[in-house]
Parts: C-alpha cells; sequence; structure tokens
C-alpha cells in the first residue's frame, strides 16, 4: 500500500526526532513519517554509557518524548520497520514489512553502527558492544555480576563505561591499539591527564597494544589475549572501538557517499529530493574546509533544525561550531570546536585542582577549548567560536585573562 507524499525521515535517534519536532515548530502542516528500525519510543543516547549502568531506571525513562507527542503532533512514528530501498525515481522507499511510503523529500539519519572487533572470539557469550538502548540492558545485567572487565578502546565510550565499572567495586583494564587515551578526540594535554586520573582510580591503561584475540571455554568469554602475548583475565568485555557510518541505504541508492553520505552546505545529497543529517553525514565544516562526519548530539540536532528550516522555506547553510560532552566519574568533560590542526595551547587553571581549560590555537586563531570541570569556561568557550570577533593568541596570555569575561565583552558590544 502507498501513503500519501510527504517527509519521509529515515532513523530515529537525536537527528532524525529532532528533525521531525523542528519541522513541526518551523509550521510544516504536511505529512511526516518517522521510521526506526528499533522498536518502542525513539530515546536519548548519551545516558546509554554513562548514569543508566549505575541505576535500576529502565531505558524507557530515556524516551525524548511520550507516546501522546506523536500523535499531538502528527507525526506517523513507524518502529520496528526498515528501510529496506529508495526508489529515486519514484520518490519513494520500500520498508521490511513490505510497505512502500512515497515521498516529496526523505531525510537520512541513520547514524552510525559500531565498529567490529576483527579477531578470533569476538562473538563469544560475554563480549559486549553498547550502541543502542538492547545493549545498554543486557551489558547491565551481566555487570551486576562482574569482577573483572576489559575494556577494548579508550575513546569516550570506553571511558566512560571504565569509569563507572571502577566506581562499582570491578576491577578494570582498558586496551588501546593507540600510545594515548582519546587519541581521536582531545588533545594530549587533556588526554594525559584524563589516563592519569583513571590510573589513580585504580584503572589499569595498558597503551599501544592490540587485541590479538579473545580467548574462552564454553562458549564464552574468558580474556583477552595481546598481540604481544599477554593474556588479560575477564568476566566481560566491552568493545569500543568506534563507529562506522550506516550508510548501506544511501550506498544501494547510488548516492554519493566516501565514509558517510555525502552533503553540500545546505546538507542535501546529490539528489535534491534527499538530505542526510547527523552521524551518517559528510559535510564541509565551515570554519575549517574541511570534510568529515562528527558522531556528536549536536552536531545531529543542529543539522536537524537546519533540514527543518530549509523545507519550510528559510534556507541558510550548516555553519554551527561542534561542541562535545564526556562524564568519566568525577570528571566533566566538554570540549568545544576542532582541535585536530591546533598548534599552539593555552592552559587556564590548574590541573592539580582537577579544574582547568585548554585553548587551542591555529596559528593566531582560537578552534578550540578543551574543559574539565568548567563548565562555565565551556558556556564562554562556544558564545566565542559562535562570533566573528574570535580570540587571539596574544590575548589569551594576557595574566588577567578570562574565558568568562571576554565573552561577556564579546555579548556587551553585539
Amino acid at each position: 500500500m502507498r501513503d500519501r507524499p510527504g517527509i519521509v525521515i529515515v532513523g530515529a535517534g537525536h537527528g532524525g526526532f529532532n528533525a521531525a519536532a523542528a519541522l513541526r515548530q518551523e509550521g510544516f502542516d504536511g505529512h511526516i513519517t518517522l521510521v526506526d528500525r528499533q522498536t518502542g519510543l525513539p530515546y536519548q543516547r548519551p545516558p546509554l554509557s554513562k548514569g543508566l549502568l549505575k541505576t535500576r531506571e529502565s531505558t524507557d525513562a530515556l524516551a525524548f518524548r511520550p507516546e501522546s507527542f506523536y500523535a499531538e503532533n502528527r507525526i506517523d512514528l513507524r518502529d520496528g520497520v526498515s528501510v529496506t530501498e529508495i526508489d529515486r525515481q519514484g520518490r519513494s522507499v520500500g520498508l521490511s514489512d513490505g510497505g512502500i511510503l512515497a515521498y516529496d523529500h526523505l531525510i537520512l539519519a541513520m547514524g552510525a553502527k559500531t565498529r567490529a572487533l576483527p579477531v578470533a572470539g569476538a562473538s563469544l557469550d560475554g563480549v559486549h558492544e553498547l550502541r543502542i538502548a538492547a545493549d545498554a540492558e543486557r551489558f547491565r545485567m551481566a555487570i551486576a555480576a562482574a569482577q573483572t572487565l576489559v575494556v577494548v578502546g579508550a575513546g569516550f565510550i570506553g571511558l566512560e563505561i571504565a569509569a563507572t565499572a571502577a566506581a562499582l567495586g570491578i576491577a578494570v583494564t582498558v586496551v588501546e591499539l593507540a600510545d594515548r587515551v582519546l587519541g581521536r578526540s582531545a588533545t594530549p594535554h587533556l588526554a594525559d591527564f584524563v589516563a592519569n586520573v583513571h590510573r589513580d582510580n585504580g584503572i589499569r591503561l595498558v597503551l599501544g597494544a592490540g587485541v590479538a584475540e579473545i580467548g574462552g571455554a564454553g562458549g564464552r568469554a574468558t580474556g583477552v589475549v595481546l598481540e604481544n602475548g599477554e593474556r588479560i583475565p575477564a568476566d566481560l568485555v566491552l568493545v569500543g572501538i568506534g563507529v562506522v557510518a550506516d550508510g548501506d541505504l544511501a550506498v544501494r541508492a547510488a548516492l554519493g557517499t566516501e565514509d558517510g553520505i555525502l552533503v553540500d552546505e545546505m546538507l542535501l545529497t546529490d539528489d535534491p529530493a534527499i538530505s542526510a543529517i547527523g552521524d551518517v553525514a559528510r559535510f564541509r565544516h565551515a570554519e575549517s574546509g574541511q570534510s568529515f562526519r562528527l558522531e556528536s548530539v549536536q552536531n545531529a540536532v543542529d543539522q536537524a533544525k537546519c533540514v527543518a528550516a530549509r523545507l519550510t522555506g528559510h534556507p541558510r547553510p550548516y555553519d554551527k561550531s561542534p561542541w562535545f560532552w564526556s562524564d568519566q566519574g568525577n570528571l566533566r568533560l566538554q570540549i568545544a570546536g576542532l582541535s585536530g590542526d591546533a598548534d599552539a595551547f593555552v592552559p587556564l587553571g590548574d590541573p592539580d585542582t582537577g579544574k582547568f581549560s585548554v585553548l587551542c590555537f591555529r596559528g593566531d586563531r582560537l578552534v578550540a577549548v578543551e574543559s574539565v570541570n568548567r563548565p562555565a569556561d565551556h558556556i564562554a568557550a562556544r558564545q566565542i567560536l559562535e562570533t566573528n570577533r574570535p580570540l587571539s593568541l596574544e590575548d589569551s596570555k594576557k595574566a588577567d585573562f578570562s574565558l568568562r569575561d571576554y565573552a561577556k565583552s564579546l555579548r556587551a558590544v553585539t
């Protein structure tokens, strides 16, 4: 059966849900269909690796909105159903239940899927990943009876899980192929501090080490074997070695892809009737000119709002400055901007107090600020990075410099 056209959104994570909500907020009055392969109400993802593991709270509490929201806003939620194909010429999508949805415009927001650990034993019982609510529920039940945990991967999710498990009294070892933690997301200044805090909290970090296999007995994981031959016993293994764009649907539809779905500054694919947003979209960052995917809630939400504005007659290029956060034990890490090509760094505060920030410059231009337990600095940094009067390296080195005061001065001028 073929439904009436309108806007079809594939994926109900932060990008897809917020695209539907923003369309109604922007006054769109047509038909909206939100399709998601998971069963149940769309929900928040960040708590899955943070507070959820410490509580008995159901994942149902993570829902963006109650069920009534969808009826009140005339959003047709199709949960437990996958989009299997896109007919670009006919402007329709085929569903796993045999249905067909016609569209005037299609928004692809499938997000990302976990990167598999390509070693023997990765499919044994006791080996977990953490991407969706069902993963978190399984891991929470398993960790309640565990005494030892090996986390493979020292990114945000891996370290969040490690900190939570250590606080529960579990002996934790983190294995990372790179020679430092947070290799893709933080500067060495922040990474070294975070690593030392985790070590002080009893977490063993094994850096610069590859996993050769996951050992097991009776079909269940019993430890991790490193490439150097060391065996680390474990009741549980959590694999967190990153994600890849869930772009198979776009590939089958012959849309432009390159580690994600290629979009322009308006978040349009090479088909003018199809947009892509969130973790699955590869776009050109306005400030740096670099092309990449961003795996962050902020990026997904802001891109959703940008597409909704365009589809309701208010087009504007996507130019938001990215920001990220991670809760790891008593550390609240917040990053504004992108520090990948920074070549000068200015510290603010004293790391020994557990509260400080690092200003990251490319040449004379501020490109990012990393903050530890200084939320006011983070808010100020976001405000500064969004202005046309960015902070200079020279100004930041003044003895009485304050990020908050500088942001306040910018607001006074505008």
